[in-house]
């Protein structure tokens, strides 16, 4: 397993950490995401042979949380 960590934007309210979790968790090769509401942070525990961050990264965006580089 290998983690990620992606910076977002200030999140505004609770609900978006289980659009987050939610969604993000449904990728396959995903074993855990954990979003910090108070750091923006969204932490991805994952399988690098079958999922790359970039995915990860995509799915985040398109659902409105953009990721600070």
């Amino acid at each position: 397993m290998t983690r990620v960590k992606f910076q977002l934007e200030p999140l505004t309210c609770p609900s978006c950490i289980k659009k987050i979790e939610g969604k993000v968790g449904e990728i396959g090769g995903v074993e855990e995401v954990k979003v910090l509401f108070n750091s923006s942070k969204v932490k991805v525990d994952y399988d690098e042979e079958q999922v790359a961050p970039e995915e990860l990264k995509t799915v985040i965006e398109k659902l409105g949380y953009p990721v600070m580089a």
